[in-house]
């Protein structure tokens, strides 16, 4: 089943959103993804028992442009996921991010706690990650740096093929898999989604000041925070800070996961999610 498309005008701008489910409300969007009808590996982990809002942000998908350049900064996003929530006609929310997602998440909580009923965090950080761990797949000094590099710099061309697009990105992701020979088995759902450059672009220079530890403990919605004990892309000691700042948080690893603990260790993501949401 693919998801409905809604287009969501707002005083903010138009979004391109995506629906599927029933139940309480979830917003999920990442931070430079273009998703479409096809879906998301992350959102279907909440399908089953709610209504998922998968947004594309400005700038990617069929979402309008920024006019101006800080319309891309988290904050000004977390402005944004606002306006849809309250054109939905929702007093609030859940919203779950995955990876970069996980940290506006973190942004989102900050700042918007009120529009929030419960916060999903996944395999993300709330600071810097890339320059502080030689363990992150970003660190110039891991073994992989040069091979991730490579995969992103040809997933922004725009030229590719269909086809040329699924083998960078199949490859790209194998770095963060904990056994990479899962890879068709664990995505076989024929999801596929974009890379909005721009977005991306403008991510790798707020990346290298954003740093919001310091106020985490503003977030007062209940919060899990999960994390694959092999991240390479998030080092779980950046989920362990996050778990150890969020006064009203749970923190749950997952041993045999990398960066997609709800693709490689699928019934056990599955149910620590919906005991935390049944809460």
């Amino acid at each position: 089943m693919e998801w409905e498309i809604k287009n969501v005008v707002t005083d903010r701008g138009y979004f391109e959103v995506f629906v599927k489910g029933s139940g309480s409300p979830i917003c999920v969007t990442h931070l430079y993804s273009e998703f479409n009808a096809s879906g998301d590996y992350f959102a279907d982990t909440f399908t089953d028992h709610h209504t998922v809002y998968l947004v594309n942000l400005k700038g990617a998908g069929k979402s309008c442009a920024a006019d101006e350049p800080h319309e891309y900064f988290m904050l000004d996003t977390v402005f944004d996921l606002e306006s849809i929530r309250k054109e939905l006609g929702y007093e609030s929310w859940s919203f779950a991010g995955h990876s970069t997602g996980g940290m506006l998440g973190c942004v989102y909580g900050i700042y918007s706690t009120e529009g929030l009923s419960k916060l999903i965090l996944a395999g993300a950080a709330a600071r810097e990650y890339a320059s502080s761990s030689r363990n992150c797949i970003y660190h110039r000094e891991h073994p992989e740096y040069d091979d991730m590099q490579r995969y992103i710099e040809q997933l922004k061309n725009p030229a590719l093929s269909p086809d040329e697009r699924q083998t960078i990105s199949m490859n790209r992701t194998k770095l963060s898999l904990y056994n990479p020979d899962q890879y068709e088995e664990l995505f076989s759902k024929g999801i596929h989604k974009g890379l909005s450059a721009v977005r991306m672009n403008f991510f790798a220079r707020e990346i290298m000041h954003f740093d919001v530890t310091r106020q985490l403990k503003k977030i007062t919605a209940p919060a899990m925070i999960l994390c694959g004990k092999h991240d390479v892309q998030c080092p779980l000691p950046f989920s362990q800070e996050m778990a150890d700042s969020i006064q009203n948080s749970e923190f749950v690893v997952f041993h045999e996961s990398n960066h997609y603990p709800f693709l490689e260790e699928r019934k056990k993501f599955q149910k620590v999610i919906q005991d935390f949401l049944k809460r």
